[in-house]
């Protein structure tokens, strides 16, 4: 198996790092990561500047101010040859959770895969301790997917508890809970005088629904979500077309 390993903390995160060395363990690896942190970059591409890259004496890549998304496009078309039979992103620092996916660059490195034709997986750990155990547990999904292709053309996000590899119960598969809006904006004052402001953290659950990821996650299983790129809302498209009759809005040009 050839894989194509990104993330959104960067080259140097823990995370990536103890995933790299479990899975060259029984694969051939290509690391291609941001050269620092990235996280919430969501799916964004670098198209009005050039992008460089240093490969350090490991093998890993670094891309200079490269997003996540940036990252996975160079993998895969300039800098991992052959091509890779599957894109992997993680661990990261903290969990993708719900509304998360939204943002995160992390489940973005994983799409961009998805988008560019491979099976791609988007993992994270509920914690900052526990990396072992969920490079543990994306070396067993991998392996099963080596045994048993599964061919669903979607993102799986997978989010571990952080927790010893004996202690975790079990998988299951969940869909996204949600978050309550996030409302903190944090403000301070630079040295000239000059209000500047830091986004502050997301919201608290809101759906945390039996079958959410963010119930699997506190009961100590892994949760693994099967993610979909078309954001059709489908049931909502007559409500819609009923809507622009009713509105008028062909008679307003």
């Amino acid at each position: 198996m050839r894989i194509l390993l990104s993330n959104d903390d960067g080259i140097h995160a823990p995370g990536i790092q103890v995933l790299a060395k479990a899975l060259r363990e029984f694969a051939e690896i290509q690391v291609v990561a941001p050269d620092r942190n990235r996280s919430g970059a969501s799916n964004s591409l670098t198209l009005e500047s050039p992008l460089r890259t240093f490969t350090h004496p490991n093998g890993d890549i670094s891309v200079q101010t490269g997003t996540p998304a940036d990252c996975v496009f160079l993998g895969v078309n300039a800098l991992m040859r052959p091509a890779p039979d599957v894109v992997v992103s993680g661990i990261n620092a903290g969990p993708n959770l719900g509304d998360d996916v939204i943002y995160s660059g992390t489940v973005a490195a994983a799409t961009e895969g998805r988008h560019l034709g491979f099976p791609a997986l988007a993992v994270s750990l509920d914690g900052h301790q526990h990396y072992e155990t969920a490079a543990a547990v994306t070396c067993a999904i991998l392996r099963g997917l080596t045994r048993e292709p599964l061919r669903t053309g979607r993102v799986l996000n997978i989010n571990v508890p952080d927790l010893p590899l004996s202690e975790i119960r079990g998988v299951r598969v969940t869909r996204c809970g949600s978050r309550h809006p996030a409302n903190s904006v944090i403000p301070q004052q630079d040295p000239r005088g000059n209000t500047l402001y830091w986004i502050g953290p997301p919201g608290e659950a809101c759906d945390i629904g039996p079958d959410t990821d963010f119930a699997a996650v506190k009961q100590g299983y892994v949760a693994i979500t099967p993610l979909q790129v078309d954001l059709t809302a489908y049931s909502a498209q007559e409500v819609v077309s009923a809507w622009v009759s009713r509105a008028g809005v062909e008679t307003q040009w």
